[in-house]
């Protein structure tokens, strides 16, 4: 599509761009094959593109609760292709007398899709399509993303520690599958932000404190040298946030809590930028953010609806506010049509330099 791609990685891009995860085609080899034909060069780290039953983010992963003894349905009961948030997102709650001390949540099977995936990554690698010092990003879900999308409120709280040990697992399974100094783990924090913006809370006395103490320590299960990632999600049903950023401000307090209690190196964080968002208030909080040198900042201020004038609009604005970022959606492509995909990524391409 481009002819600026080439195998070898070209310099450095003033603005790397970041994929947060999902990508709406038939199959991993077709995510790898179309950003090697474009993108690839300007990442430091390629996702897989969470195809198939992943594009729905959580949903599909009902079916584990639905297979439990543990867990019934309440209200949806998980049904194959129930995967569409639109079609009634399934949930389950505990079993009358059921001690939650001794549940233990099945496996997700990230580690089996990363496995698999990785061959492919490895694969374009040896044959030059892919930068060979590109990292394979992988996207999980936080345990309160998780249960909060797929259990029921009434067994939040019960099964909040059994998701913290099932993704504690999930995250040894992903590093069993993919060599530490090539892999890139990425935390997708969607609802911890809907607490900081008051529109969920947790049964605790500072559900602000809570949110930041899981983070904080999702991101030390994670060792060196693998690299470590946020996206500090604000949703995207439909396209639309489940609640709109009056600004940056939320998010750089979460960022700077982060760079203070995680005790390795975090390598970057992504953060949402609405369309209609190139004014001067929404990026002001970014003077206030105190990240490390090895942190990278992302801004997800591409748009497929105002293309490269209005992504250049927003960059314009952000660059009176912080000095280095890279660039990105706001969050992933996995509910897009699929032909729009080429054009949105050709957006990423001409506004990295």
């Amino acid at each position: 599509m481009h002819d600026l791609f080439s195998k070898d990685r070209p310099a450095p891009a003033r603005h790397p761009v970041h994929l947060v995860g999902t990508v709406p085609l038939g199959s991993t080899d077709a995510v790898f094959d179309l950003l090697a034909q474009t993108i690839a060069p300007l990442m430091p780290r390629i996702p897989d593109g969470e195809t198939g039953v992943r594009s729905y983010w959580v949903s599909s992963q009902a079916r584990v609760l639905h297979e439990s003894p543990l867990f019934e349905p309440d209200g949806h009961d998980w049904a194959p292709g129930r995967e569409m948030p639109e079609l009634g997102a399934p949930k389950y709650r505990l079993k009358a007398g059921v001690d939650p001390a001794t549940v233990e949540i099945g496996s997700f099977g990230y580690g089996a899709f990363a496995q698999e995936s990785y061959a492919s990554f490895r694969a374009m690698k040896a044959e030059g399509r892919l930068p060979a010092d590109a990292r394979f990003q992988v996207g999980l879900p936080t345990p309160l993303g998780f249960y909060t999308a797929i259990v029921a409120p009434v067994s939040q709280a019960d099964v909040a520690h059994a998701f913290e040990a099932r993704m504690a697992q999930e995250l040894k399974d992903v590093m069993a599958a993919v060599p530490a100094d090539e892999l890139a783990i990425q935390w997708d924090c969607c609802l911890e932000i809907f607490v900081w913006e008051g529109i969920r809370t947790l049964p605790v006395d500072d559900d602000r404190q809570e949110v930041i103490a899981s983070m904080v320590r999702l991101g030390n299960l994670v060792p060196e040298p693998v690299q470590l990632g946020y996206h500090l999600c604000y949703g995207d049903f439909r396209h639309k946030h489940g609640v709109e950023p009056k600004d940056t401000a939320n998010m750089v307090t979460i960022a700077n809590a982060l760079t203070q209690g995680v005790a390795r190196a975090i390598d970057w964080i992504h953060m949402p930028v609405p369309r209609e968002r190139n004014d001067d208030a929404y990026f002001a909080p970014l003077r206030d953010l105190a990240l490390r040198p090895e942190t990278g900042l992302f801004l997800g201020l591409v748009h497929y609806t105002d293309g490269e004038e209005g992504t250049r609009r927003r960059m314009a604005t952000a660059e009176r506010f912080v000095a280095s970022y890279g660039i990105a959606t706001e969050c992933g492509l996995g509910r897009r049509d699929p032909t729009t995909i080429p054009d949105l990524l050709k957006i990423h391409a001409c506004c990295a330099d």
